[in-house]
């Protein structure tokens, strides 16, 4: 699944793109609205993300440009604008759907699991390692018949670590993927670790979250 993300804040463009990939996309961003047309009607992607405030060309003249050149890729408007008549103007313009900033990035991901459904795309509902099941629009975590829910930053981490399979996540990679530009440091990250190992073994399961002195986490089986 291509996601393009126009956006000019390269902070928050680049956070996105973490967030995307840590759900299994392949992201890609550019930073004003003539690049993000040309990307857009080269082709090739499955949903925009788009910024109206940008430089060159705002956001609703790229949406505009791209129904006038018959493209029917689904677009996200994302903006700080919250007045409905903002709204109502965006998706009027063409866009597929609206959300507002600050946002989170579960919403952000159910979005466009809802525009790509729509489009007739195959999309997967629930990751799983081992003996664990991730349902992406629930939260649940389960083993079993036993599950937990998870909140929203709890999920991000564990969707993170379960996509990643058996490889190693830095924490400052998780940092960037799940806590933006915020000012949230390591510490954040061991916690919701913390928080996240007590419920795998609330739900029995035999998954553990392994630490490896400074090179970060990864899910490791283990046996009774």
């Amino acid at each position: 699944m291509n996601i393009l993300v126009v956006e000019d804040e390269r902070n928050l463009a680049d956070a996105i793109v973490h967030i995307l990939e840590g759900a299994s996309y392949h992201a890609e961003a550019c930073y004003d609205g003539r690049a993000g047309l040309r990307a857009a009607l080269a082709g090739g992607y499955d949903a925009v993300v788009l910024d109206i405030m940008l430089p060159g060309m705002d956001g609703l003249e790229v949406v505009h440009e791209l129904r006038r050149h018959g493209s029917s890729v689904p677009v996200l408007l994302l903006t700080a604008r919250t007045a409905t008549q903002d709204k109502v103007e965006g998706l009027d313009s063409g866009a597929d759907d609206y959300m507002t900033k600050p946002f989170e990035a579960p919403e952000l991901l159910a979005r466009l699991r809802a525009l790509t459904r729509r489009k007739g795309d195959v999309m997967l509902d629930e990751v799983s390692f081992a003996d664990i099941r991730l349902d992406l629009a629930t939260h649940d975590l389960s083993c079993g018949d036993s599950s937990v829910h998870l909140s929203g930053k709890e999920f991000e981490v564990m969707n993170i670590l379960m996509s990643s399979s058996a490889r190693v996540v830095s924490k400052q990679d998780l940092l960037s993927r799940v806590w933006g530009a915020s000012e949230a440091s390591e510490n954040s990250v061991e916690a919701y670790v913390s928080f996240l190992r007590k419920k795998l073994a609330h739900i029995g399961s035999k998954v553990q979250i392994t630490t490896l002195r400074m090179l970060g986490y990864r899910l490791e089986v283990f046996a009774d």
